[in-house]
């Protein structure tokens, strides 16, 4: 008579195996490491706002009302009121007048460019542009945002 060959064992919770991976100081695939928060679980608890919120529970990024326009991808600032296709094409057209820095609030440029000419119509030409490209900033720091 034959014996038939070793079959493996189905995996028993109540007696797993010491030199499984997971039981040492690494963490099983697929687990939290030690000390972090259980997965789907935010990182303040329930009832806490976790990373990416105010202590109100609004969203610190986003559309929200803190920025109603979006956020700029490469920097997480939210957007401008102001819009810079309208503000380069104001600088373009009647930059000497200083319209585009008129538009977006940036009053002492505006001045300067007034009383210039807007830099002999060099100054607010390189600026519409500057505007047009999406480098041009709010008073407050902010990117203008895209669109009309």
């Amino acid at each position: 008579m034959t014996t038939p060959p070793e079959q493996p064992q189905p995996f028993d919770p109540r007696n797993p195996d010491p030199n499984a991976p997971g039981t040492g100081d690494q963490p099983a695939f697929g687990q939290p490491a030690l000390g972090q928060p259980a997965y789907g679980q935010p990182a303040g608890g329930y009832g806490q706002p976790g990373p990416g919120f105010t202590p109100q529970g609004q969203p610190a990024w986003g559309v929200g009302p803190n920025s109603p326009y979006g956020v700029d991808p490469q920097t997480g600032i939210p957007y401008s009121d102001k819009s810079r296709i309208i503000a380069g094409i104001l600088q373009l057209l009647l930059g000497q007048f200083g319209a585009g820095r008129w538009y977006t609030g940036n009053y002492g440029m505006a001045v300067a460019q007034l009383l210039t000419c807007g830099g002999f119509f060099v100054w607010s030409f390189v600026d519409g542009i500057y505007m047009l490209v999406g480098s041009a900033k709010d008073p407050e720091g902010r990117p203008l945002r895209p669109g009309a």
